[in-house]
Formats: C-alpha cells, structure tokens, sequence
C-alpha cells in the first residue's frame, strides 16, 4: 500500500485559483511541507482539480501559478450562465424518485450531449492555454471524467491513449455549460457530477490529504458529500481541507465567472497560511 495521496475537488474557475491559492499559502507557512504535499505519491484531480493537478505537476512554481490567476488576461470564457436556472435543469431531469444513482449520472449525460454549448474546439482551446505543459508527468497523475452515455467513471493517466489536454476537458465538461469530449469513440462530461472529489481513486494510498473548494460538507451535486465520502475510506487515514467562509464569500454567485479567479486565490492563500499547522501535524503523526 502507498503512502500518501493529494486528491483535488472540482468548483469551477474559482476552485481552481483557490486549490492553487491554499498551497502557495501552506508554501508561505511551511516549505518543507507545499514539498511533501506536492511530492505525494500520487495526485487525483476531478474537474477544477484536474486543472490544479495538471498545473503542479508541469514544473512551474506555485508563485508562477499563483501569478496566472491574478492576471486580468486570460483565456477563461464566461459562459454567462444562471447557476440557478442550471440547478432547476438538473432537478427536472433527476426528478423521478426510481431513478438509481447510474441513471442520475446518464440523465444528466443526456442533458450534457444535447446541450448547446460553445464548440469543441473552443473549448480545448481554453483548456490548452490552462496547462503549462500539454505532456502526461513522468509521476502519478490520476484525472477523472464520466462516461456520458453508460455513466462510468473513467480514470486518465499516462498509461492510456488519451492525451493531458484532452483528459482535462473531459474532466472539467460542466453539462450544460461546456461541451462534452469525444475521445475514442466515447463521450465523457465532468468526472465530478457524482462525486466532487473521487476519493475512492486514491484507496490504496494509506493518507490521504483532500482539497474540497466548497463549504463543508460538500455537497454533491446527485447527494451524499465529501465528507460522507472520506469517512467511507476506511482503509485510509483521511484529511480534509473545505473552503472557509471567507473563500466561500470570494467565489462570488458564480465560481465559472473567470472574475472569480483572483479574490478566490487569495482567500485560499490566507486559508492555506493559517491552516498549515494543522495539516502538518496530520502528515506528521501519519508519516
């Protein structure tokens, strides 16, 4: 069984620059422990987490990262919608009581495949500009994404056929909002419409360190939370990290709103400082 694993949520644009923002924090407080976090056997990243894994394991630093979101240029779209209006899409299309979990995932699928969305190639696009590098790490890398059709969770690394760019776009394929990747014959959406974290992937790790941009206890999206799903791994000595309320506030009515993107890395840099202690104690008694 391997050590340790760093595993991180989805939440949109702003959890992206807040996951990026808590680490450069942790690195304020303590090197020694942004190394060990960022060294981690392996590293699962679920929608925005996927984009954060893929950043951290490019070799840019996370000042550099860090910088990225603040800058006012970028190549984020807004897509301009009402999340609440989303959510009611989603409600209308779950609100079958008989439906088990599988069929929530592939309701959802179908609204994803039919929705219009901005093109495909558009939309890779935005996600290539994300990553600083566009090959796999030679290390763990673990993304997830969500079979649209047959609603199974697929896991991308470096072993597969699926390139880096084309596992984050499935893996951060919002439905309703972005497009869904075609890849191998196959139609993938966001690997965090069942479950924001994923946690699971990491089983065969013995600590597990969680990165959930959301309020506890995270709620997902088809029920259950991140903090149900921790307290499952019972073969791992689990650690969870939730937006505070400040980064909750920072993330504004719309985390997919790329104006999200630098109050949420700082809110998360303040988190990350002031809750290093904690979370090196936890990698210190499990180490």
């Amino acid at each position: 069984m391997a050590e340790q694993a760093l595993v991180l949520g989805g939440g949109g644009v702003a959890g992206i620059a807040w996951e990026l923002g808590f680490l450069l924090g942790v690195q304020d407080n303590s090197p020694d422990l942004a190394r060990a976090l960022l060294g981690s056997d392996l590293i699962v990243g679920t929608s925005a987490g996927s984009t954060v894994a893929a950043q951290i394991t490019s070799g840019l630093s996370l000042d550099e990262l860090f910088e990225r979101q603040l800058s006012t240029t970028t190549d984020e779209m807004n897509p301009e919608i009402d999340v609440e209006e989303l959510g009611a899409t989603f409600v209308r299309a779950l609100q079958n009581p008989d439906l088990t979990m599988i069929d929530r995932v592939r309701a959802i699928g179908s609204l994803a495949i039919d929705a219009r969305t901005v093109d495909a190639s558009v939309r890779r696009a935005v996600i290539a500009a994300r990553l600083p590098a566009h090959e796999w790490p030679e290390r763990q890398l673990k993304i997830t994404a969500l079979d649209a059709e047959s609603g199974e969770l697929t896991v991308f690394d470096r072993s597969g056929s699926v390139g880096l760019v084309d596992a984050v776009a499935a893996s951060c394929a919002v439905p309703g909002v972005w497009p869904v990747v075609s890849v191998d014959g196959r139609r993938f959406m966001d690997g965090g419409v069942a479950s924001s974290t994923n946690i699971q992937v990491a089983r065969a790790h013995r600590h597990v360190v969680v990165l959930a941009p959301t309020a506890d206890p995270g709620n997902f999206l088809l029920g259950g939370t991140v903090a149900d799903e921790a307290a499952a791994a019972t073969d791992s000595s689990v650690y969870t990290v939730f937006a505070d309320d400040a980064s909750v506030s920072a993330y504004g009515p719309n985390p997919l709103d790329p104006a999200s993107r630098a109050p949420s890395a700082q809110a998360g840099r303040v988190q990350g400082a002031r809750e290093a202690a904690a979370l090196g104690a936890f990698l210190h008694e499990a180490l």
